[in-house]
């Protein structure tokens, strides 16, 4: 695994970032700051005597035009509900997706905010309550072109990815056969649970993409929204051991249900989508191996320990998958 190549984002200089943004009809103070985003590209401009403007520039082939105008219509329909979305500014042409030599990117008004006590019962409460308005929203239409989240994108093609040229040979029988044994415990449990309801989510809900300020939370970062049933927005809410994590889930149910309808099915799904997720995080460093960004950011994932981890993680997964589900009862 090596860096090959230039990378498209190579040529996001300042001059070219200030640039961008002043296409758009601001002016520049000349101050920029990149913040903390791999997959895309997101920098904080400054503008003469206002407050700054947050550009985010997004990685080249991964969404086309109308998966990103999706994402941008789904975050409008939850501001005009009045619901604490973070959404693009509109250009002159009412235009939230903007283009610059080559480059498509947003820009957003900057929000501050700290990141969410979950251990906290109350906070989950109001989380709660506010997915739960979500989700009413996400199911009243569905997405046309962004992905439906399925064992086989996020699982199968991960697998197959990890095994094929980044496994290390002398752990790869041991990956293999467990993550064989995974994919397969996680299909057995879709086949018996069935038809799985999928509705638009924000699809990946964590403490990282909720800013708390004026003692409410505020949703980020809608870039992963897709298809996939409602659980998958509700367990990454929750941590600690199965008992915490029971309690957690009763108060996020007790919220969610003033609102929406919770179908407590989908709690044999947590462990499903939390172990799907595993397998895709590595293979989404995989896949962007070749962008600088990542190796410095990751130097540890070509590393033998790591994998070792990554294969560990998984067999507890697995004891996970052929545990019960939580039970939750209000």
């Amino acid at each position: 695994m090596s860096e090959s190549g230039n990378h498209p984002f190579d040529r996001l200089t300042p001059d070219l970032l200030i640039d961008a943004v002043e296409s758009q009809g601001f002016l520049s103070d000349g101050g920029f700051l990149a913040l903390n985003s791999y997959e895309n590209r997101v920098y904080q401009i400054g503008i003469e005597n206002q407050t700054p403007m947050i550009a985010k520039f997004y990685r080249p082939e991964r969404w086309s035009d109308e998966q990103i105008f999706e994402e941008h219509q789904f975050c409008f329909q939850l501001q005009e509900q009045e619901l604490p979305v973070v959404c693009p500014w509109l250009n002159s042409q009412g235009n939230s997706i903007s283009h610059h030599e080559g480059f498509r990117f947003a820009l957003y008004e900057r929000k501050g905010g700290r990141a969410p006590e979950l251990d906290n019962l109350d906070n989950l409460f109001i989380l709660g309550r506010l997915l739960g308005r979500f989700h009413g929203i996400g199911a009243a239409q569905s997405f046309k072109y962004r992905p439906t989240l399925s064992a086989k994108n996020f699982g199968w093609d991960s697998y197959e990815l990890i095994s094929k040229d980044f496994m290390p040979k002398e752990l790869s029988p041991a990956y293999d056969s467990l993550a064989l044994d995974v994919l397969k415990a996680i299909d057995r449990i879709l086949a018996d649970y069935g038809e799985v309801n999928n509705i638009r989510v924000h699809g990946d809900c964590h403490s990282g993409n909720i800013l708390w300020r004026d003692d409410y939370p505020h949703f980020v970062d809608f870039d992963d929204a897709r298809m996939a049933p409602a659980i998958q927005d509700l367990w990454m809410l929750l941590s600690g051991d199965r008992q915490e994590q029971t309690a957690q889930m009763a108060e996020i149910i007790k919220g969610y249900r003033e609102f929406y309808d919770f179908d407590y099915r989908q709690l044999r799904l947590i462990e499903v989508f939390r172990t799907l997720r595993i397998m895709h995080h590595s293979a989404w460093i995989a896949r962007r191996w070749t962008d600088p960004a990542f190796p410095r950011a990751f130097s540890w994932f070509d590393s033998p320990r790591y994998w070792s981890d990554h294969i560990l993680a998984l067999r507890e997964q697995l004891g996970a998958l052929n545990e019960p589900p939580l039970e939750v009862r209000l």
